[in-house]
């Protein structure tokens, strides 16, 4: 499986290939996030989330199992990130992702558009980001912002996770020209780091709120971790518009 160690900054510690998800080791989580000025709010995270041994999410909810080991509901911002569905929408689905994590590739490709289709009008899906496996991933999600600048972040997105050309500057290129959009503006939102403070934002909150991996989703604040099946989400939407 195509983990993309190569294209890692020199100095990233290696993530954690678990079943159905990508997790940095929790000893390494600063190393990895101070670099881009990702530190604040990282204690908070502790607290919600414990120590090792604690309540962290366990392998097993990372694999599909039970997520039982993690809290039950919490209260996570939408803050103004991409979102597509009605903001009235009976299930909104919050969304920490990295554009470099093959099983947040493996969920937009398999899991997204299907869990949309099964619930129309219902779901609201907001998209935050949580970019932790590599420098790249950080530009990456700055560029997907600045596509949203042309009112293309979904087309974007879908473009980064295809990874018909990867990561990197000169794939951000083809997928704008692919997409039609104005390439020389988005190369130079990029250039800018307009968005940088923004992605930042995204990871300093998720950090807070102790995720260690991605995918990491919450219904209705309810957490799942990993790529999990169609059935998965299924079984807790259903349980979430009986109640």
């Amino acid at each position: 499986m195509d983990a993309h160690t190569d294209d890692r900054a020199p100095d990233s510690p290696a993530p954690e290939l678990e079943e159905n998800v990508l997790r940095i080791r929790r000893r390494h989580l600063y190393s990895a996030l101070i670099p881009l000025a990702f530190v604040a709010g990282l204690a908070t995270g502790f607290l919600f989330w414990g120590r090792d041994g604690g309540a962290a999410p366990s392998r097993a909810a990372a694999a599909g199992g039970s997520a039982e080991s993690v809290p039950g509901r919490l209260e996570v911002e939408v803050d103004d990130d991409p979102a597509i569905g009605p903001e009235d929408a009976p299930i909104t689905i919050i969304e920490f992702s990295d554009f470099n994590c093959p099983y947040c590739r493996k969920f937009h490709a398999e899991t997204f558009q299907p869990l949309l289709d099964q619930y129309p009008g219902m779901i609201r899906f907001v998209y935050r980001d949580y970019p932790i496996t590599s420098a790249e991933s950080f530009v990456a999600a700055q560029a997907a912002e600045c596509a949203e600048d042309q009112g293309a972040f979904w087309e974007f997105h879908d473009a980064l996770f295809s990874g018909r050309y990867d990561l990197g500057r000169e794939a951000y290129t083809k997928y704008a020209e692919e997409l039609g959009l104005d390439v020389e503006e988005l190369v130079a939102c990029l250039d800018s780091e307009r968005y940088a403070e923004e992605v930042q934002a995204d990871a300093r909150y998720a950090a807070g709120l102790g995720i260690s991996g991605t995918p990491t989703f919450f219904i209705n604040g309810r957490p799942m971790v990993g790529a999990q099946p169609l059935l998965r989400f299924i079984e807790i939407i259903d349980d979430e518009l009986r109640n």
